[in-house]
Order: structure tokens, then C-alpha cells, then sequence
């Protein structure tokens, strides 16, 4: 398949078209295709280029201004702490950064000066020894994962577009008009399934701020203002996190008077275990939700449930990526995943500067540690992280994932994570919804129990404040982070394994 170049797709369509439209201002195609062009030279002489900025035309013209340099580009999360920021940036060698956050950039004292404007943000660059990268590296994704210290995933050009190819082939007969942008762009599902696959297809992005979509200080979440934003827009699609969905389709419910937009075709949902319940329910407010599944390494989204083919899993595979069994662990192959920044050596090791123009090895299978199973219809079904399972000491396997996914499909609960490994019965560490008192969690948690086998119940519980990235128990998009949750309730967690064992834990 030959490789796309942004700037001859572009040539190709009218340029009075609206490519990119935010508050600010609309990007039509030649507009955005001329700045594009434009932004090439003064990138040239860089290797790698980060950016750090809110949602918005420039963040996605950067992107593929990058692209069509030559030069690798680095999503910079605004979530990130000093201390992650200056890990990526070091670890990757990046000489660039085009931010409106300049003064962050200068906290971290990596001797970058700003050097000119360009679109609301500042140029930014400094001398830096090149990162040795994988070759054929054209972005770098950082994923926070569930530890402190982000890993710099290494990914080709064209395995990023099998992926968005691969995501509007998935959804091509869809009636589908324009996508607006909720996650942040420096998340790699929102940057390909949620910009590259609508601008293959044909239809415009809508990036406003973060702020407009709903996201507050600190990961807090304004589904009002969600509501807002896609009736405005007049959304076909978004993409969503769990969390993001529940706290949508519950305050639809609160609010009689609002329905959700009639303009709504899809609404993918990832980044985490989503409950059955979660799904039917949004549904049920005209949220036309259908879950996936993907993972940074493959370039995004591997898998993918749509109208008309649908089950209870995360979806068929998309075609771009081949998947495998190994003693029940999901393995996935792409053209994406080159390695990680900093962990290369030897053949497949280039200096950054030359990343771009090597020719990049064949696609690597990616043990992903989620336990999987493949049906007779060809859908994929996780069963939780190998890392995660349970053990209890009756001698059963239990994924905390099966068990919160049961406890996060009741309205009272907001978040929640499972422990209990070793333990004769499980618990829980629990936030309670807004609004949600301890009688009412109580009742939440008997429901959920009702629904689960008896060693794979609740034996006990405490509640929590919320899991957030400010306080450090949750990733940028609302995963929480098990080891530190864990820590930071050790007392309480051993004082709840020392209540009384139920009985018929053991069946």
C-alpha cells in the first residue's frame, strides 16, 4: 500500500472545505493545507518536536506538519507532572517544543529558550545530544501507564495510518458528518481514531478547548458542558473513556428535559473495561455507545464493536492487526510498534535525526498481558491484565476487572478498584458517586454481588476519596493506578481482610 503524504491528500479536496473548526476559528482545507507547507521549513531543522498544548486546530496542524517534515513528533499531556515532562523530553532527545504552556517547559531548566510565535504558542528549542531511536520512528507516544515514570512508545508513520485506515474502513458505511474531539489529542486513540481516520474519510474535526468538553482542574469532569459542546457541534462521533460515559449518561438521566443530540451515529468507548450495564444504559439516553479495544504499542485501536456486528466483547479485529493466543495472554502484531525510546541498541537503532529516513523493520508482536479468548464469530473477549489476576486462598482465579466492571455499572459508585490476592474473599476500595451516601453504596454493592459468583463477591469495603491524576491514584484518562491505590489504603485494605470470611467463599 503506498504511503499517504497529509499534503497531496489535502491537494486533492476543495479547498473551501472545513477541515478543522474550533471557537476561535474555522481551518478550511487550503488554509490548513498552506500552513502545513508552511510550517515545514522552520521545522526542518528540527529532530524531535514536542508539543504540550490544549485541543485545537494548530495542535493537529503541528501534528502533521511534523509528519510531512520529516521530523518525530512528541505529544507532551498537559496531566503530566515536571518530573514526567522531563522525562520524556530527555529520554527522547527533543530539541523543539511548540507549546502554550511555555512557562512549564522553562520550570524544568532543560535550556530551552523560546525563539518565536507561532498560532497562540511559543517556538521553543535548545541543543540537545540526539536520542538513539528505533528506525522509521515517527512519534512517541508516553504512556503514564500504572507506575509514576512514563515509557516512550516508538511508532511508525504507517502503521498509525493502517490504524486510522483500518478504524473508517470499520465504520465506512456509517452515515457519519463530523467528529468532535473529547479526550486530549495527546492521547494516541483521540490523535488517530478521533482526527486521522475523520480527516481520511473526508469529514471535519471539531477541537474546542478541553475546558468546553468538560474536563476541570485536576481530571474533574462537567458532563453538562459535554452535552453542550456535542449539541453545538452537532456531533456524529466521539470517542469516550468509561467514566466519561457514565458521568454523561447519568446526568441525562437526572436531567429529564435534555436528551442526548439526535445528530449522534457513534460513540466509541475504550481505554478501560466498560460493564455490559454501562453500555445498555447509555443506550437506553439515545447514547449510541459501542465498546473497543486498543493499546498504544499497536498503534491505538486493535479492536472494535459497531451497528450490525456486535457482541459482547470489545469487537471484531480491525484489519490492520494480527492477533494470537499464547497460554491465553493476547498477542498483537502491526506495523506500529518499533520499540521504546531509550531501549534500543545495535541494527535497530538509528540517532533521531535519521530516524525518519531509515527503513523501518517489519512489525513486532506485542505481548499486551491481557488474557483473551477469540469465538467462533471472530470477537474478541478479554478477561482481565495476567499481572492483575487474583488468587484467593480457597484456590480461585478472579480479574479485578470482571468485579469493578460489576461495581462500576451501579450509579452510586464512581470508581472502584479490587484487591485481595491471597485473601479468602475479595474487597474493594470504592468512591461513592456524587451525591451517594454510605446506605446507598451499601445497596450498590449487594446489587453487584447478586450478579457475581460467591468467591468472586465483595467481602468487604471501604470508601475513598476519587482516584485523580492531582492526588496521583489515576492515569490522564481516568484509569485508576492499582499499586498506588493499593499503598495508599495498605491499613485500611488489611484491617478489611481481616473481617469474617463468608462461608460459601469457597463454591
Amino acid at each position: 500500500m503506498a504511503e499517504l503524504s497529509w499534503l497531496d491528500a489535502l491537494a486533492a479536496r476543495d479547498p473551501s472545505e472545513v477541515l478543522l473548526a474550533s471557537p476561535r476559528r474555522d481551518w478550511q482545507v487550503g488554509e490548513a493545507r498552506a500552513e502545513i507547507a508552511g510550517l515545514c521549513e522552520p521545522l526542518a531543522a528540527s529532530r524531535v518536536v514536542g508539543v504540550l498544548a490544549d485541543n485545537g486546530p494548530p495542535w493537529v496542524l503541528a501534528d502533521l506538519a511534523c509528519q510531512s517534515a520529516g521530523c518525530v513528533h512528541l505529544p507532551l499531556p498537559d496531566f503530566f507532572s515536571a518530573a514526567q515532562l522531563y522525562h520524556a523530553l530527555e529520554s527522547s532527545g527533543a530539541d523543539t517544543v511548540l507549546t502554550d504552556r511555555p512557562e512549564r517547559i522553562g520550570a524544568l531548566d532543560l535550556d530551552f529558550a523560546i525563539t518565536g510565535r507561532w498560532q497562540g504558542m511559543s517556538w521553543m528549542r535548545r541543543v540537545a545530544k540526539p536520542a538513539v531511536l528505533p528506525a522509521g520512528t515517527a512519534k512517541i507516544s508516553f504512556t503514564s501507564g500504572s507506575t509514576g515514570t512514563p515509557k516512550g512508545v516508538c511508532l511508525s508513520a504507517a502503521g498509525l495510518l493502517d490504524t486510522a485506515r483500518a478504524v473508517e474502513q470499520r465504520l465506512t458505511d456509517l452515515p457519519l458528518s463530523r467528529h468532535l474531539a473529547v479526550l486530549p489529542l495527546a492521547l494516541l486513540l483521540e490523535n488517530v481514531a478521533g482526527v486521522y481516520a475523520p480527516l481520511l474519510r473526508g469529514i471535519p474535526v471539531h477541537l474546542p478547548p478541553l475546558a468546553a468538553v468538560g474536563w476541570r482542574e485536576g481530571g474533574a469532569f462537567d458532563p453538562a458542558r459535554l452535552q453542550h459542546a456535542v449539541a453545538e457541534a452537532q456531533a456524529g462521533t466521539l470517542v469516550l473513556v468509561p467514566e466519561l460515559l457514565k458521568a454523561w449518561m447519568l446526568y441525562l438521566g437526572q436531567k429529564r428535559e435534555e436528551q442526548a443530540p439526535a445528530s449522534l451515529r457513534f460513540v466509541a468507548v475504550g481505554g478501560a473495561r466498560v460493564a455490559p450495564a454501562l453500555l445498555r444504559g447509555a443506550r437506553a439516553a439515545d447514547i449510541p455507545a459501542y465498546q473497543g479495544y486498543g493499546l498504544t504499542e499497536a498503534g491505538s485501536v486493535v479492536a472494535l464493536n459497531r451497528p450490525g456486528d456486535e457482541g459482547e466483547g470489545v469487537g471484531r479485529p480491525l484489519a490492520h492487526a494480527r492477533l494470537s493466543l499464547v497460554a491465553g495472554e493476547l498477542r498483537v502484531e502491526t506495523r506500529a510498534f518499533l520499540g521504546y525510546a531509550g531501549a534500543v541498541s545495535g541494527a535497530a537503532a538509528t540517532a533521531a535525526g535519521a530516524a525518519r529516513d531509515a527503513v523501518p523493520p517489519t512489525g513486532q508482536a506485542f505481548p499486551t498481558g491481557d488474557l483473551a479468548a477469540i469465538d467462533t464469530s471472530g470477537h474478541l473477549h478479554l478477561h482481565g491484565r495476567r499481572t492483575n489476576l487474583l488468587i484467593t486462598s480457597f484456590g480461585r482465579n478472579v480479574s479485578p476487572e470482571w468485579v469493578e466492571a460489576a461495581l462500576l455499572a451501579e450509579p452510586e459508585i464512581a470508581q472502584a478498584l479490587v484487591t485481595g490476592d491471597g485473601q479468602p474473599a475479595v474487597s474493594a476500595v470504592i468512591v461513592p458517586a456524587p451525591g451517594a451516601d454510605e446506605r446507598a453504596v451499601a445497596a450498590a454493592v449487594a446489587r453487584a454481588n447478586a450478579g457475581l459468583p460467591n468467591y468472586a463477591r465483595i467481602g468487604g469495603y471501604l470508601l475513598s476519596e476519587p482516584f485523580t491524576v492531582r492526588n496521583g491514584l489515576a492515569t490522564g484518562n481516568g484509569r485508576p493506578r492499582r499499586e498506588r491505590i493499593i499503598d495508599h489504603h495498605a491499613a485500611a485494605i488489611a484491617a478489611l481482610h481481616m473481617s469474617e470470611v463468608p462461608e460459601d467463599a469457597f463454591l
